[in-house]
């Protein structure tokens, strides 16, 4: 049962150690721990203290993710997608407004800009948690990027904007950027399909 949330996670991921694997899909240590030696023994997933998918275990994947779009009423998903394509375009804006200033890198030292775009931030993530949800009802797994944004939301809040934008942790950019690859995936579109369209991240 637990296959798919850590097959995913490590495709998403890349390399990913235990511990990260248990923060990134709030599954208890002990149960990744028996997935993920199930998945090694299975040649699914390939290394110790990081482990990374193998080709038998692309292809697992991807089979495990096509029966899931089987079973799920796909109109939910196409209306959720459709709303979040449209709230994604504000939050690329508010990325890239956050990393530049008057076209040069934002060195954060005006401290009413930095402001304007988090009020703006807390705008957005409340447009997308409703459309989560709705996903969730019908593809429960995915309802731990809901959480997952909230935590990193609260961690902006406390003052540790690192949160907003750091690529090497679930910070906010990176959970949305691997929530927009899941509505990709249950929608059943591909990233060039989305990049050629425009909604790309």
């Amino acid at each position: 049962m637990n296959a798919l949330p850590i097959l995913q996670a490590v495709r998403l991921k890349g390399r990913v150690s235990r511990p990260d694997l248990s923060i990134t899909t709030g599954l208890d240590g002990s149960s990744v721990e028996t997935a993920v030696a199930e998945l090694i023994s299975a040649g699914h997933l390939t290394g110790d203290t990081r482990v990374r998918l193998t080709i038998a275990g692309r292809e697992k994947l991807s089979a495990m993710l096509s029966a899931e779009r089987s079973g799920i009423d796909s109109a939910v998903i196409t209306e959720a997608y459709a709303r979040f394509c449209d709230v994604n375009g504000a939050f690329k804006a508010l990325v890239t407004e956050w990393q530049l200033k008057d076209g040069e890198p934002n060195d954060h030292t005006d401290a009413d800009y930095d402001t304007a775009i988090l009020t703006r931030l807390f705008d957005v993530h409340d447009q997308v948690i409703p459309i989560i949800a709705d996903v969730a009802a019908v593809m429960p797994r995915v309802q731990v990027y809901a959480d997952k944004l909230c935590t990193a939301l609260k961690k902006v809040q406390a003052g540790d904007t690192s949160w907003f934008t750091m690529p090497i942790a679930d910070s906010y950019h990176t959970v949305w950027f691997e929530l927009h690859e899941e509505l990709i995936g249950a929608a059943g579109l591909t990233r060039e399909e989305e990049a050629q369209a425009g909604h790309a991240q």
